[in-house]
């Protein structure tokens, strides 16, 4: 099975599909201390992330859906990640049947609107193509994804603990009306 992975372009970002020469640069990314605060608070080593780098690439082929690389139009750079995926967290039928969004942006682009710019493009793209309800997990001290998440039209299901960490988990049952 083949699938082509869209390209979404916004005002500032590039959301495209995730090529070997990123690899070294997601990496780095999931690495990062900041980049990792609210998502497990340990940076990963090379070997995760490449495990995680592959399993991006995966999802795809298997679901017709996935995380799509963040470029920086101006520098062409990659700042991030963003997407759909299942998780199956073993979090609840109600949490593990729709698949979850996230998002992982650099520190050097993270205060500026980039965030809710290529999540909104995403989220966008996927009402457009798969549609029905989704779900994300963010640490309910990480307000600014949360905002982010709320903008999107997500709403609080509950609070769990997650690989020893609290997570808030929200879904979605569809897009937000504006």
């Amino acid at each position: 099975m083949s699938r082509t992975i869209p390209t979404i372009n916004t005002a500032r970002a590039t959301l495209r599909a995730m090529r070997p020469d990123d690899f070294d640069r997601y990496a780095q990314i999931w690495a990062m201390p900041e980049v990792v605060r609210y998502i497990g608070a340990i940076p990963r080593s090379r070997d995760e992330s490449w495990n995680a780098f592959l399993r991006n690439a995966g999802h795809w082929q298997v679901s017709g859906f996935g995380q799509w690389a963040v470029e920086d139009q101006a520098s062409k750079t990659m700042v991030g990640q963003v997407g759909f995926f299942y998780g199956a967290r073993g979090l609840g039928e109600d949490f593990n049947l729709a698949p979850e969004a996230g998002w992982v942006l650099c520190p050097n682009v993270q205060g500026k609107g980039l965030g809710g710019e290529v999540v909104r493009a995403a989220h966008d793209w996927f009402d457009r193509v798969i549609t029905g309800p989704l779900n994300c997990m963010i640490h309910p001290d990480h307000a600014v994804s949360l905002h982010i998440a709320d903008q999107q039209g997500y709403v609080p299901l509950r609070d769990v603990e997650h690989a020893g960490d609290p997570v808030r988990l929200l879904h979605r049952k569809s897009p937000p009306q504006v």
